[in-house]
C-alpha cells in the first residue's frame, strides 16, 4: 500500500494576528513558518498505518525552498519520503491549480491507494483543496474521518464526523481522506528522526515535469485587509453567595439586552 500526505507551510498560529495585510498581499510574510498543525494530523494517521499496514509514505507539497521544513518535520515525524513542487512561477492564492499540481504529484508517485489531507489550512481556510484533489485525481472523497478502521480487500472503512454523529462509510481504494483532529495525537518528532530529515535531500519538482500548463489564475483578490479588532471587557462579580454573583450576573446580561 501506498499513502501520499498533502501538506502545506503556514505561518505560527501564535503569530497569525501578527501578520498584516500588507504581507500577504505581496507574499512576504515575516511571521515563523511551520508545517500547517491540521496537516500534522494526516501526516499522523499516515505513520500509524505504516505502522499497522507497512505502507509506503510520501509527502508532497506546494511552495518555495521555504517549504521544505514543512516536509523535514513529517520527515521526523516518521513519514518515509518527500516532493516539493516548485511554485516560483505560478499565480498567488488559485485554489484550483493547486490541487492540479498536487493532484499531479500523486499520479507521479504511481499507484498510489490512499491520499490523505488536513482538514484545511490555518491561513487560507478555504478547506477544499481536497475536494479539487478529488476531483482531479477521479477518486472517491471522504471528509472529516475520525478514524481509519481498516484498509484491506481495495477498501477502506473509516468513521466520519456529521453534524454531532458518526458515520462508519466503505469506499473502493484509491480514495482521498481529509482527516479531522479527533483521529490522533500527532507526536513529537525524536531527537533521531529530527537528525534524519535534516540530512534529506528532496526533490524538486516544476509544473512542466508534472505535465501541467500553468493557465492564468481563476483567483483574483481583489480587497485584502484584517477583521476590525474586537475589544471586550472581562467583569467580575462579587457575591457572599453563589445566588448573590449569580443575580449580579442576570442584572448585567439584562441590562447589556443579552437577555
Amino acid at each position: 500500500m501506498k499513502i501520499a500526505v498533502l501538506i502545506k507551510q503556514t505561518p505560527d498560529t501564535a503569530e497569525l494576528p501578527k501578520v498584516s495585510a500588507d504581507e500577504v498581499r505581496t507574499g512576504d510574510v515575516k511571521a515563523a513558518m511551520v508545517i500547517n498543525p491540521w496537516d500534522e494530523f494526516a501526516a499522523e494517521e499516515a505513520v500509524r498505518l505504516d505502522e499497522r499496514f507497512g505502507a509506503e509514505t510520501v509527502a508532497i507539497t506546494l511552495g518555495g525552498p521555504e517549504a521544505t521544513d514543512a516536509l523535514k518535520h513529517a520527515l521526523a515525524m516518521g513519514v518515509a519520503g518527500a516532493k516539493r513542487i516548485d511554485d516560483s512561477q505560478l499565480p498567488d492564492g488559485d485554489i484550483w491549480l493547486t490541487a492540479t499540481l498536487l493532484a499531479a504529484a500523486v499520479q507521479a508517485e504511481g499507484e498510489v491507494d490512499l491520499v490523505l489531507t488536513g482538514k484545511q489550512s490555518v491561513d487560507e481556510n478555504s478547506g477544499s483543496v481536497h475536494v479539487g484533489v478529488a476531483q482531479k485525481l477521479g477518486y472517491p472523497l471522504l471528509t472529516n474521518v475520525v478514524e481509519i478502521q481498516e484498509v484491506e480487500g481495495g477498501q477502506v472503512r473509516a468513521v466520519r464526523l456529521v453534524d454531532g454523529a458518526r458515520e462508519t462509510v466503505q469506499v473502493p481504494l484509491p480514495a482521498v481522506i481529509s482527516v479531522g483532529k479527533e483521529i490522533n495525537e500527532p507526536r513529537y518528532p525524536s531527537f533521531m528522526g529530527i537528525r534524519k530529515a535534516s540530512r534529506a535531500q528532496i526533490p524538486t519538482l516544476t509544473p512542466e515535469e508534472l505535465g501541467v500548463a500553468v493557465p492564468d489564475s481563476h483567483v483574483r483578490w481583489d480587497r485584502i485587509r484584517k477583521p476590525e479588532e474586537r475589544k471586550t471587557q472581562v467583569q467580575i462579580f462579587d457575591g457572599a453567595t453563589v445566588e448573590e454573583k449569580a443575580a449580579k450576573l442576570v442584572d448585567a446580561l439584562l441590562a447589556e439586552k443579552v437577555i
